[in-house]
């Protein structure tokens, strides 16, 4: 354990006080439940896997992780009292596939229960009441009322270390049935291009399907709306959620579910690059 703490430390240090690596390879993530991480974490996903980081998003003090310091992956990796992420297994199983010599990183700012336009920079303030629960208000309020604002910072400091290769969305549920749906991710996906300097054609899009109707998904049927995203946005590819494993409420999946579903990011990014 003492070797453990030792390599972690000299780890923290390399990453958070070099300049920008070509091979350190960062990730964005950002969506609503699924995404944040709903799936219990269990004594599997306790590990850390080499070259595999998160830039933490907020000062949690239950993990002992402070904003804007890369640290070995370990869930949660979004807010300090969430489950497990697809962005968990994605990061994992880049890690493990790519050569030793890059090193991954994720972003993970997710709002559970939001609308896809919390995350547009113009419209956002008209969308922090969806719910007026507590809950809802405290995970937008962590964010500095702003989630979208909060995702461009960590990424424009993630810049400073690495390069951003892509980005994950996985929402759906809140805005299922609508079929504004791809325009509106399509605003959120060119603003984060614009706002951080990248090109979609180095940086592509990979949405996941809500759970799958051949899963009993209550929100299945907006996964035929999430398939026509890539005839708005080119660059968008789209995450099959078929065999997942779900929890009992039929929205969010389970553990295995998510680790499925994080490695089907993965296999799909591998692919692209």
């Amino acid at each position: 354990m003492k070797k453990i703490f030792v390599l972690s430390f000299i780890l923290l240090v390399v990453y958070n006080t070099h300049g920008q690596d070509p091979n350190f390879h960062v990730y964005l993530c950002f969506g609503q439940s699924n995404m944040e991480g709903s799936a219990t974490i269990e004594e599997k996903d306790k590990h850390t896997t080499d070259n595999f980081f998160v830039l933490q998003s907020l000062d949690c003090d239950n993990v002992l992780r402070k904003k804007d310091i890369w640290y070995p992956a370990l869930p949660p990796l979004s807010q300090c009292y969430s489950g497990l992420s697809p962005a968990d297994y994605f990061g994992r199983t880049m890690a493990e596939k790519l050569p030793d010599s890059v090193k991954v990183g994720v972003i993970n700012v997710a709002v559970g229960g939001c609308d896809i336009r919390l995350f547009d920079k113009d419209l956002y303030q008209n969308f922090t009441q969806t719910y007026p629960d507590e809950w809802f208000q405290k995970k937008i309020q962590d964010y500095g009322g702003n989630p979208y604002r909060h995702l461009v910072n960590l990424g424009k400091r993630a810049q400073k270390d690495g390069v951003i290769k892509g980005i994950l969305l996985h929402q759906g549920e809140t805005n299922t049935g609508n079929k504004d749906w791809p325009k509106y991710v399509a605003k959120v996906y060119q603003d984060l291009l614009d706002d951080l300097g990248l090109q979609a054609s180095e940086v592509p899009l990979l949405v996941g399907e809500v759970v799958h109707e051949e899963q009993g998904g209550k929100c299945a049927p907006m996964n035929t709306i999430i398939n026509t995203l890539p005839s708005v946005v080119p660059t968008a590819h789209v995450i099959s959620s078929k065999g997942c494993q779900v929890q009992q409420d039929l929205v969010h999946f389970n553990s295995n579910g998510v680790r499925e579903l994080g490695k089907r990011y993965a296999a799909k990014m591998l692919q692209l690059q």
